[in-house]
C-alpha cells in the first residue's frame, strides 16, 4: 500500500485531529495510507522552539517515509497564497523526487484572483497585487513553482485522491505484464 503524507493548513483547523482520522480514512478507501503531521503529539513538556523544532523533525521524518505527498493548496492567510509551510513541504518532496499531487477549490488564474492595479511605469502594463508587487501572468491557478512542479487537481481532498488512485491504477495496469498465450 503506498503511503501519502498530507500536507496542508488543515492542522489549523479547530478539529484537526478529527479532520486529519476522515482524511486518513477517505486514503483507505483509495487503497492509500495516509500519513498526517498530527499523528503524533510532541512530547509533554516541550515549549517554544523545541516544540517547533519536535514538529518539523517528525514532518521531515514523515515526508522521507511518504510514497508521495499529496498538498492543500488553498489560498490560506492571503488570496493567492498556500501556506507556507505547505509550499516547503511539496518543495521537499520534489527534491527527494516525490510525486506531489496539490488541490486547490480556488478558481481561476492567480492574476484573476490577486491583481488590483495596473502599473505602466515599465511600458508593459503589468497588473500588481494589493502591497504593489506585480502578479506573474502564466494562466495558471499557482506560483509557477508550485504549478509547474506538483500535478493539480481543481477541486477537494475527495477529488484529488480519486485522481491518485486513477493515476495508479493506470500505471499499474501499464506496467502489468501481458497476458499468457494458449
Amino acid at each position: 500500500m503506498k503511503t501519502i503524507y498530507l500536507a496542508g493548513f488543515d492542522v489549523f483547523r479547530k478539529d484537526a485531529i478529527a479532520y486529519g482520522e476522515a482524511l486518513k480514512a477517505r486514503c483507505a478507501h483509495y487503497g492509500f495510507l495516509g500519513l498526517y503531521p498530527l499523528d503524533k503529539a510532541a512530547p509533554a513538556g516541550l515549549c517554544g522552539p523545541d516544540t517547533a523544532r519536535w514538529i518539523y523533525e517528525a514532518n521531515i521524518n514523515l515526508l522521507r517515509r511518504a510514497d508521495m505527498v499529496m498538498a492543500n493548496l488553498d489560498d490560506f492567510r492571503g488570496p493567492g497564497e498556500p501556506d507556507s509551510g505547505t509550499a516547503f513541504e511539496v518543495g521537499f518532496a520534489i527534491a527527494l523526487q516525490k510525486p506531489v499531487w496539490g488541490y486547490s477549490s480556488d478558481r481561476g488564474t492567480l492574476l484573476d484572483r490577486v491583481a488590483v492595479a495596473t502599473d505602466e511605469t515599465r511600458g508593459k502594463g503589468e497588473r500588481l497585487d494589493a502591497r504593489g508587487f506585480v502578479v506573474e501572468d502564466f494562466g495558471l491557478g499557482k506560483n509557477l513553482m508550485l504549478a509547474c512542479s506538483a500535478k493539480l487537481v481543481a477541486g477537494d481532498a475527495e477529488a484529488c485522491l480519486a485522481a491518485m488512485a486513477e493515476s495508479e491504477r493506470r500505471r499499474s495496469c501499464r506496467g502489468a505484464p501481458a497476458p499468457a498465450e494458449d
